[in-house]
C-alpha cells in the first residue's frame, strides 16, 4: 500500500466535503476547491477524517492513490489556511511596486515589467524587495511565483535577480583566460 495514500486527511472544523464521482468539492473560510478523483480510488469519511483506498494492485491504481490523496489534501489546507511563496528581489536598483492589481517591477531593463495580477491571486509586498504571493490554490500560487522569478532569473555570475526566499545557489567564478604557451 502507498505510504502516502494510506494516511488519512484530517478534515478541521468548518470545512464540508462532498464526494462524487469524479471528483471531491470542498468548501471553507478562504473559498472552494475540486480535487479530481480517479477511478478505482475510493474515499470515506470516517471521524472527521478522508481515507483513501484503492480497489486493485494494479500499477495504475498504485500509481493514482498516493496523488489523489495528496491532491485532496491541498484542497483541505487551501481552502482552511492558504499557500504563500515568498520571493526576495536581489540587486542594485532593483525593486518592486504595486497599484491596484498590477505589480510593477524595475529588473534593470530599460523599461519597468508591468505584471496584472490574476483574481484567484494576491500578492503582498512588505518591502520593495520581498514579495508574497498567496492563494488557496497551491498550484495557482506556485505557477504565479515561478512566472515573476522568470522575469529576472537569478545570475549565476553576480546572483543578482528574483528568488525564493530561502534558495540557495552557488555562484561561479569567473570564466579564466587562455594562459602561456
Amino acid at each position: 500500500m502507498s505510504r502516502v495514500g494510506k494516511q488519512p486527511v484530517l478534515i478541521p472544523e468548518g470545512i464540508k466535503v462532498n464526494i462524487l464521482t469524479d471528483h471531491i468539492e470542498v468548501e471553507g473560510l478562504k473559498g472552494k476547491l475540486t480535487s479530481p478523483l480517479f477511478s478505482g480510488i475510493i474515499v470515506e469519511i470516517e471521524d472527521n477524517h478522508m481515507v483513501f483506498t484503492r480497489s486493485s494492485d494494479s500499477p495504475q491504481h498504485r500509481s493514482m492513490h498516493g496523488l489523489c490523496r495528496t491532491l485532496a489534501h491541498n484542497a483541505v489546507m487551501g481552502v482552511s489556511a492558504g499557500f504563500t511563496k515568498a520571493l526576495e528581489i536581489v540587486g542594485v536598483g532593483y525593486r518592486a511596486k504595486m497599484d491596484k492589481n498590477k505589480l510593477e517591477l524595475s529588473l534593470g531593463y530599460s523599461k519597468p515589467i508591468i505584471y496584472e495580477i490574476p483574481e484567484d491571486i494576491e500578492i503582498v509586498l512588505e518591502k520593495s524587495t520581498l514579495i508574497r504571493v498567496k492563494g488557496i490554490d497551491k498550484q495557482r500560487v506556485g505557477q504565479e511565483a515561478h512566472k515573476i522569478r522568470s522575469f529576472r532569473k537569478p545570475d549565476p555570475y553576480k546572483l543578482k535577480g528574483i528568488r525564493y526566499v530561502g534558495e540557495h545557489l552557488r555562484k561561479k567564478e569567473r570564466k579564466a583566460g587562455v594562459v602561456g604557451v
